[in-house]
């Protein structure tokens, strides 16, 4: 999606960019856009999480190389294409993975290692924050991060003086500014919608249980200042323009967005933040997030109330495993296949694999799949044992073994999705797909309108990704009329002519999947006891 060369010179010149970076959890990625909102430049970096005793983590080394490697890229891409050495941008986002624990002391020293989402290891805190608070909290969230810590009598619990999540970090380093978006905030602390902060009277209620432990913290002194989208967030400094472009061509003093979680830019990526609307987003991990219109009848362990990067309340529903066991397989058959003496891009292996899926039976033949890397909160698996069962009457063959992974992958999602939709009759008009998996088209999308039982659209711009959206949020700060909503800015402005693709569901896929997933839901005991007894 590239801009004619001159305009973009002139974009360029005048500081009428935006750029967005985002760190996901296999790739940091920097998109730099015009004010016509398409990708100029952009540039990225691999990485992977590491279990370190126990924890997933990322180290603060590859985080800053990552993010410094992501700009270098994307700079010398708008060198190649447009002769030009970045100076400025007209304003800048950040965007990271959510929730997870990043606590800091007094000379804002890292006190422990960066736990990730992906760690299921506060299980007895999210319970007891679950009743005291009457609101769902999960697991992955920050305060449960906390709580357990504090549960455990870590040593370094009292030395705790700021605690944000890794686009907070990142912002933080480069503003100075301890601030964060609301829909990434929501997923430290809940969210009061009517002040759209975090609950004043679920602040008082921890305050409270902590003391009575003999702590004398106070939450609200440790959490960051929360913004929402279209306010300012503060500046690059001196100091963060030198990290993020060591090379110094980089001048200080431009306008930041808000930081946000990468639920809240994949909403906007797919358009999806109006009510009735939602997003899956499929990688490492897999979550749909939905826009309410109203308040869910009582609390799910299995739904998480976030929120919106303006403010709305959203149910989604997260698993913490989606495509790396399936990744995992395939990366098996480009063994296989280099064994042979032959060599294949991976977008023809994926491409080749994935479409077997639509040759299988629809409900894959009676095989079974769990993509468990790490441990999965709405199936109540604390560690990953990735898991393949078939009987002697399934039909094994290439197809029904693709269709097993992919449906696998959306196994855990559907169950929290069926609570909305059969339980609490949440109306879905769309959903909106994004990720990699969409990347070969129709396959993923007819699998996920199979699981989810609604039409699955992938737009245009679904490839460009969070980064993208992060900078479309960045340009709604710096661009917006006044008073115009981040609605009426999408609906209006970026997305005035972009087209999508929509599949509707299939009822024979349809029927397939509901015997696949009544399958998976009583194999669930087989996880279980892999988890207990494989070492």
């Amino acid at each position: 999606m590239l801009s004619d060369r001159l305009s973009v010179q002139v974009a360029i010149n005048k500081g009428e960019t935006s750029l967005g970076i985002e760190l996901g959890s296999t790739r940091i990625k920097a998109v730099l856009i015009d004010h016509s909102f398409q990708t100029i430049a952009s540039g990225s970096y691999e990485w992977e999480n590491q279990l370190k005793d126990g924890i997933w983590t990322y180290n603060l080394a590859d985080i800053i190389k990552g993010l410094q490697d992501a700009y270098r890229v994307m700079k010398q891409e708008v060198q190649q294409n447009y002769g030009i050495t970045l100076h400025t941008v007209g304003s800048i986002g950040i965007s990271a993975m959510m929730h997870g624990y990043m606590a800091f002391d007094e000379q804002d020293n890292l006190l422990v290692p960066f736990r990730t989402w992906r760690n299921a290891t506060t299980g007895k805190a999210a319970r007891e924050l679950t009743d005291l608070f009457e609101f769902n909290i999960p697991e992955r969230w920050s305060i449960a991060h906390l709580y357990q810590a504090i549960l455990c009598q870590e040593e370094h619990v009292p030395q705790v003086r700021f605690v944000t999540t890794l686009a907070g970090y990142i912002h933080w380093l480069l503003t100075g500014n301890k601030a964060l978006g609301v829909g990434d905030a929501s997923g430290m602390f809940p969210i009061d919608e009517s002040t759209q902060n975090y609950n004043e009277s679920m602040i008082q209620q921890f305050d409270e249980l902590i003391a009575s432990k003999g702590y004398t913290l106070k939450i609200s002194n440790l959490l960051p200042k929360v913004y929402v989208a279209g306010e300012p967030a503060g500046v690059l400094t001196e100091a963060g323009a030198k990290i993020l472009d060591p090379s110094l061509h980089l001048q200080a003093g431009i306008p930041f967005s808000p930081p946000e979680g990468d639920a809240g830019t994949g909403m906007v990526a797919t358009n999806s933040v109006r009510r009735r609307t939602g997003n899956v987003s499929v990688g490492t991990s897999v979550f749909a997030m939905i826009v309410l219109e109203q308040e869910l009848s009582k609390v799910y362990p299995e739904i998480d109330i976030v929120t919106t990067p303006n403010g709305s309340p959203v149910g989604m529903v997260h698993a913490n495993n989606c495509s790396s066991d399936l990744n995992a397989w395939i990366g098996l058959f480009r063994e296989f296949y280099e064994a042979m003496g032959q060599r294949v891009e991976a977008d023809k292996l994926y491409s080749v694999l994935l479409n077997r899926s639509l040759e299988a039976d629809p409900d894959a033949g009676g095989l079974l799949s769990y993509g468990y890397f790490s441990g999965e909160n709405i199936t109540g698996l604390e560690q990953g044992r990735p898991l393949f069962v078939r009987s002697p009457e399934s039909k094994f063959n290439l197809a029904n073994f693709m269709r097993a992974h992919l449906f696998s992958a959306f196994g855990a999602l559907k169950m929290g999705m069926d609570i909305l939709t059969k339980e609490e009759n949440v109306a879905i008009d769309s959903i909106l797909g994004h990720g990699g998996l969409f990347k070969t088209p129709v396959v993923g999308q007819k699998m996920m309108a199979a699981s989810m039982n609604v039409p699955v659209s992938v737009m245009s711009t679904a490839g460009e990704g969070g980064a993208w959206g992060m900078a479309i949020l960045a340009s709604y700060m710096k661009n917006k009329d006044q008073e115009e909503s981040l609605e009426d800015f999408l609906d209006q402005k970026v997305f005035k002519d972009v087209k999508g693709e929509e599949i509707y569901p299939d009822a024979t896929d349809i029927k397939g999947f509901e015997t696949f997933i009544e399958r998976y839901k009583k194999g669930l005991a087989i996880e279980q006891s892999a988890v207990d007894n494989l070492v």
